[in-house]
């Protein structure tokens, strides 16, 4: 029975090692758990509040937390907890598509300057140096202003920020690729360079541009929240936790809850991808787990 057992474990393992090592890694479960809270909270927004998130009510502003309204309203009399779970949506959401669609063009991108090499990769790298050289959050700020603030337009901005770093990752990783004999040999069998690259460079590529990923996100949650508490990003009445918290820290003192409880959920939500970001790279990067 013991060696059933025993067996059947092993072939779990080998079967989804990912799986069973992320199930190791205590923090990256907890993250996991915190962003699962959350997600399922954001999708069951309809079924634990009947407020309508962008509802003025005058009658009920600064109302503080109670059974009625467990976060409390704000100024106009709008349900926080409502407006919470409505923000989880866009921030997470948004967050993630940032980070995935910078993640992709950047890979590509990487790739296709490593593979190429000669003056496309110094043209391509001396761009990206460029934006590097500014910092991150002052780049985006300026995209977004540049643009119109509106929260398209700093999904934008931040995505702009964040492609150099993987353009970066997949050029180091694709120099090394390159080089290997299965990539050689297809070169010299006459293969076209760009079935080269999507089928022998991008597979080999892709493990530190997830960990990246995982890492980023976040960063992205953050700099999302960041530029809606600047004026940049989500605008009035959308319910966005950095918007919110814009609003709400001019009251803080006298009315505690409205920033405190956006805030508080961005920096669970943060935390939570970074849990799973450090678990993720613990898993895939065999230098980090040594």
């Amino acid at each position: 029975m013991s060696t059933a057992l025993a067996e059947a474990s092993v072939r779990r393992r080998t079967v989804n090692p990912f799986w069973y090592k992320l199930k190791k890694n205590p923090l990256a479960l907890l993250g996991a758990g915190i962003l699962a809270v959350i997600l399922l909270l954001s999708l069951a927004a309809p079924l634990l509040s009947s407020y309508d998130p962008t509802k003025i009510n005058i009658i009920e502003r600064f109302a503080p937390p109670s059974a009625k309204h467990w976060f409390g309203t704000d100024e106009v009399g709008r349900d926080i907890f409502t407006r919470i779970l409505y923000g989880a949506r866009l921030s997470l959401g948004v967050g993630a598509a940032v980070v995935l669609t910078a993640g992709c063009i950047g890979t590509v991108i990487g790739a296709i300057s490593g593979y190429v090499g000669g003056r496309v990769d110094q043209l391509i790298m001396r761009v990206m140096d460029m934006v590097l050289a500014f910092p991150s959050l002052v780049l985006a700020m300026a995209v977004a202003a540049t643009l119109g603030p509106n929260l398209l337009n700093a999904m934008l901005a931040i995505a702009i920020v964040k492609i150099p770093v993987y353009v970066r990752l997949a050029r180091a990783e694709t120099l090394a690729v390159r080089e290997k004999l299965f990539v050689q040999a297809a070169v010299t069998f006459g293969i076209p360079g760009w079935r080269i690259i999507g089928t022998h460079i991008l597979p080999n590529v892709v493990s530190p541009v997830i960990i990246q990923v995982s890492l980023d996100i976040g960063d992205a949650v953050l700099a999302v929240a960041t530029l809606g508490f600047l004026g940049l990003g989500a605008q009035p009445p959308t319910p966005e936790w950095g918007a919110m918290i814009s609003v709400g820290w001019k009251y803080f003192l006298d009315y505690w809850w409205y920033p405190a409880f956006p805030g508080l959920f961005l920096f669970l939500a943060s935390c939570g991808f970074n849990l799973i970001g450090d678990g993720v790279r613990d898993i895939l990067d065999p230098k980090a787990a040594r």
